[in-house]
């Protein structure tokens, strides 16, 4: 799927009838991210390798998608992005690659992944929250409503359900009404901002960190127990905090234990 969207990116700054590109989901939710279920439980896929693994394999393959989830920040056409269902983990990277993001009450977004086995690669949580709210993001990993991340500053606006398709056409017709070398003009100067600050090299830090994240051995304990007791308990653990991966025990057995000493 990433190619595939950088492919509709590229074609749509082909075309020169199209003035704006909206993003939006086919299903219930926007984008749940990478089938990181598959991932935990199959040896064979390339987001997880036997152990020694090759980093720059596992990078090349990432800093590919990253790229292609960037082809929506680098369209020379302005993105808007329609979250109207929750955007997780490699969701929600594709949903902050785009130039406004607006987004339904209900719906959530965040990058759970973060609590382990993973780091979100093209880093645009720091860039658009800011250093100390993108901490209180990517330090719990924690997801959050539309109308919360409207108060964080992370979606330009959050509305109900059944104005959110009305918000975005008003916005993509508005947009349509400037000269497209003038919407050129503007992204690309705003854009360059974050480019003058490190942007690349931010996300060649967040993609290596990533491959270390899925194979560190927190990490390769996420990944046994997936396999041991199911993809969604071990989610539920690692996103409730209740599973100590370092020591690979859960936290209320590790209670147990003090109390019988």
């Amino acid at each position: 799927m990433p190619k595939e969207l950088s492919e509709c990116v590229e074609k749509a700054n082909n075309d020169s009838s199209v003035h704006v590109i909206v993003l939006s989901g086919a299903g219930k939710a926007f984008c749940s991210g990478y089938d990181l279920s598959f991932n935990a439980k199959n040896k064979n896929v390339k987001a997880v390798q036997d152990m020694p693994w090759d980093s720059m394999k596992d990078y090349t393959y990432m800093k590919q998608n990253t790229e292609y989830f960037m082809s929506l920040f680098r369209s020379f056409k302005p993105t808007i992005c329609k979250i109207h269902g929750d955007a997780l983990a490699g969701g929600s990277d594709i949903a902050l690659c785009c130039d406004i993001i607006l987004m339904a009450n209900e719906a959530h977004i965040g990058y759970m992944g973060v609590r382990v086995w993973g780091c979100p690669t093209t880093a645009m949580w720091i860039y658009r929250l800011g250093i100390e709210k993108a901490k209180r993001m990517l330090l719990t990993g924690d997801k959050v409503t539309g109308i919360e991340a409207e108060k964080l500053g992370l979606v330009l606006k959050s509305v109900p359900q059944e104005q959110l398709n009305s918000e975005v056409e008003k916005l993509a017709h508005r947009m349509s009404t400037i000269p497209i070398n003038q919407l050129i003009m503007q992204k690309l100067m705003i854009n360059q901002t974050l480019e003058n600050v490190g942007l690349r090299t931010t996300q060649m830090f967040a993609t290596l960190f990533d491959g270390i994240a899925r194979h560190s051995p927190e990490g390769i304990a996420f990944k046994n127990r997936s396999e041991s007791v199911g993809w969604k308990t071990a989610v539920k653990e690692r996103d409730a905090g209740t599973y100590d991966w370092t020591n690979n025990v859960s936290f209320n057995n590790k209670k147990e234990d003090n109390n019988q000493k």
